[in-house]
């Protein structure tokens, strides 16, 4: 099944070096699949000579989304298979999902969009305020006194974390955790052992998305509380973190991963 593999290799990530985590799994993916790596820009007009559309680490969408807009309608209209399915209704749909999990009660931190609805949320000295349309904390500010119109900005109570962990799934498949201790490092993970509560809280949210097929992560924080609350559900690219696994649970990934294009291949 020749694939065709969406990544911005030249992507200047803080932390993280998507290029290296896409070589490597290109190069594994290639023992089950012919693979063809390709910009974001270029992949509505790539994608008719493949069977298949794997967009993996392809940064933010905001910094192409006319090209990424194309690609979608392009691939929906034509029926091309895309991995992920563009049917996630997490980061892939925008951050509208953040509202909708805080209306429906479940484990989030609590958000808004617009300030007059401020006192729904629990009373902080400091909000964290940012572009709905936003990507990895592009735009984000801390304020007591958010602003701006209804609609476009994210309002969230400023927590006091513990530390963040992310929960990695193939399909509904568990695959690992990584937490970061540090909350002023996000991005200087160690490997994380889930409780079994961890683990439910975390399949809420896959089994909330729905999706048949894919990579997701689901990114969390531990409250003073002691809970934890969904930060974010990436199912569109979630960069993940493979150098810093063990080569057996580096090795079990990417057999999952096959596996998964396999069957939805299939």
């Amino acid at each position: 099944m020749p694939l065709l593999y969406v990544t911005d290799l030249a992507y200047p990530a803080r932390g993280r070096r998507y290029c290296d985590e896409d070589i490597f799994l290109t190069s594994r993916l290639r023992a089950h699949f012919d693979v063809a790596l390709c910009h974001p820009g270029d992949a509505r007009a790539l994608m008719p000579g493949f069977d298949a559309v794997v967009v993996r680490n392809s940064g933010p969408v905001l910094h192409y989304q006319e090209a990424y807009d194309a690609f979608r309608t392009a691939a929906l209209a034509a029926g091309t298979p895309v991995y992920n399915p563009l049917t996630g209704r997490g980061d892939m749909a925008g951050k509208q999902y953040l509202l909708d999990l805080t209306a429906a009660g479940y484990p989030v931190i609590p958000t808004v969009d617009d300030p007059a609805r401020l006192s729904e949320l629990p009373q902080v000295p400091s909000y964290a305020v940012k572009p709905k349309r936003g990507a990895d904390s592009i735009g984000l500010t801390f304020t007591a006194t958010p602003q701006g119109p209804a609609g476009e900005f994210l309002i969230q109570p400023r927590i006091d974390f513990a530390y963040e962990v992310s929960f990695y799934f193939v399909d509904d498949a568990f695959q690992y955790a990584l937490h970061a201790p540090d909350p002023a490092r996000r991005w200087e993970l160690t490997p994380y052992e889930p409780t079994p509560a961890d683990l439910a809280f975390a399949r809420t949210f896959i089994d909330w998305n729905t999706l048949d097929h894919g990579i997701q992560r689901v990114d969390a924080c531990r409250a003073p509380s002691g809970e934890l609350l969904l930060v974010e559900l990436e199912d569109l690219n979630p960069y993940l973190s493979l150098d810093l696994l063990p080569e057996p649970v580096r090795d079990a990934f990417v057999e999952a991963f096959a596996r998964s294009l396999h069957a939805f291949g299939a």
